[in-house]
């Protein structure tokens, strides 16, 4: 013996922990390119989840797989968003309107079912995918990467090349490596349920349309499934949160859903079917996205608050992007951080353009523009745009995004000064009340 140290065989190329759509995805990707992948999801399918409404710009990523028609055998077509008016009415944003080449329709699905489908979609491509498996923790070596696993009980360790993390908001690196950092800006949580018999909007009689109600703590979605029930979600602000004061789920539902303007006619004959779940404190980042054999996608980076349904398709989009990635640094390791620091860039300037739609959403100026949409140098369109998933790389749409933004800002600013004018009169008149009633 030298003393030279010996390598350790490797039982598979590419680990990938998470089997939801992201997980899913990438493992079909490498697969199809010849890498040997082993997919870990730590529950078993089907699993209940939330981000039920699909984006248009996510089609092109399920035809990529060969996906498309098994998801249209279990979605249901959604050809646009409403949003509503100050008279109760509602503006639809209809897909087909959009700038560039999304498609006009995507689907609404329960996600148990998709998920499913997408995992025993990469398991049909080669992938070496199981169920009800912990990744407990990794540890990384100059070589590859070794993760300590739980099965039901059994413990074992798996040696991979490289490492994906698509463990969505468990975020196995991202707490590993104390990476998460939570959004100061937008902090909430969200109670959901499905429910029978809720009805449609009057200018909706297919239930092809998502609905996105504000009310003053929060907004509220209500999403017709394939199966005639509705998803019915309200996102809460955290002071709203605080007047619980120990309420149960299914009364501190009720009593949100009261004060969601257009909800009482909805839900008058509507009739819960599933539990009441509740999940906290929306948004968060990680500080890295990527590093030596190891790269994060989706959620086990970021979450966005879910008002524009842009969950799964950033999922899916961030993991087909890191497949060229892991793909390039497997066959060229000293491409890695080049390719990385490429991904990490691109990926954050579209999640930035979410984000701040996102963070102005229950504004008064935003409330207005949505509500009364102009197309003045197409800028509706453009934002319908936004509302498909087109966020990334269409020059046409990012400029309209651009005077979407100044417009904003007019109107912010505008906003401000009608506000501080009527302040002002306030005073005034109070002051003229007292110097009356000293008379």
């Amino acid at each position: 013996m030298n003393g030279s140290r010996q390598p350790i065989p490797f039982d598979c190329d590419v680990l990938v922990v998470g089997g939801g759509p992201g997980g899913s995805t990438i493992s079909a990707l490498l697969a199809r390119r010849g890498w040997r992948v082993t997919l870990l999801e730590k529950a078993s399918h089907p699993r209940f989840h939330i981000g039920e409404s699909l984006l248009p710009a996510n089609m092109p990523i399920f035809e990529e797989l060969g996906a498309l028609e098994k998801l249209r055998a279990l979605g249901r077509l959604k050809l646009g968003a409403d949003f509503p008016r100050a008279d109760g009415s509602y503006y639809t944003f209809r897909f087909d309107r959009a700038l560039g080449d999304t498609p006009p329709w995507s689907f609404q699905v329960k996600r148990e079912d998709m998920d499913q489908m997408l995992f025993e979609h990469a398991r049909e491509h080669g992938v070496d995918a199981r169920e009800r498996v912990t990744v407990e923790g990794v540890a990384f070596d100059f070589d590859g990467v070794t993760a300590q696993l739980d099965a039901q009980g059994t413990k074992s360790r798996l040696r991979a090349r490289y490492l994906v993390d698509a463990s969505g908001r468990d975020t196995l690196l991202g707490k590993q490596m104390k990476l998460v950092q939570r959004s100061e800006q937008h902090q909430s949580a969200a109670l959901f349920a499905h429910y029978s018999g809720v009805a449609y909007n009057p200018d909706d009689p297919g239930g092809n349309i998502i609905s996105v109600n504000r009310f003053e703590h929060g907004w509220a979605w209500f999403i017709p499934l394939p199966d005639g029930t509705t998803s019915v979600g309200c996102v809460c602000k955290p002071g709203y949160l605080k007047t619980r004061q120990g309420a149960s789920n299914e009364d501190f539902m009720a009593r949100t859903l009261a004060i969601v303007p257009g909800a009482a006619r909805r839900m008058v004959n509507a009739e819960r079917v599933s539990p009441i779940r509740f999940t906290g404190n929306y948004s968060y980042a990680c500080t890295r996205m990527a590093g030596p054999r190891w790269i994060l996608i989706g959620d086990a980076w970021a979450f966005l608050d879910p008002v524009f349904s842009s969950g799964v398709f950033l999922a899916m989009y961030s993991a087909r992007r890191a497949c060229d990635v892991v793909d390039g640094a497997l066959r060229e390791p000293a491409r890695e951080p080049a390719l990385q620091k490429v991904y990490a860039k691109h990926l954050r300037r579209g999640y930035a353009r979410f984000a701040w739609f996102i963070c102005r959403f229950n504004s008064p100026v935003m409330k207005a523009l949505f509500a009364d949409p102009r197309n003045v140098m197409q800028v509706e369109q453009g934002v319908i745009s936004m509302l498909a998933g087109d966020v990334f790389d269409n020059k046409r749409v990012l400029s309209k995004l651009h005077i979407f933004k100044t417009i904003y800002a007019i109107a912010s600013i505008m906003n401000l000064r009608r506000w501080a004018a009527e302040r002002i009169d306030r005073r005034r008149q109070n002051r003229m009340q007292v110097a009356a009633g000293a008379e």
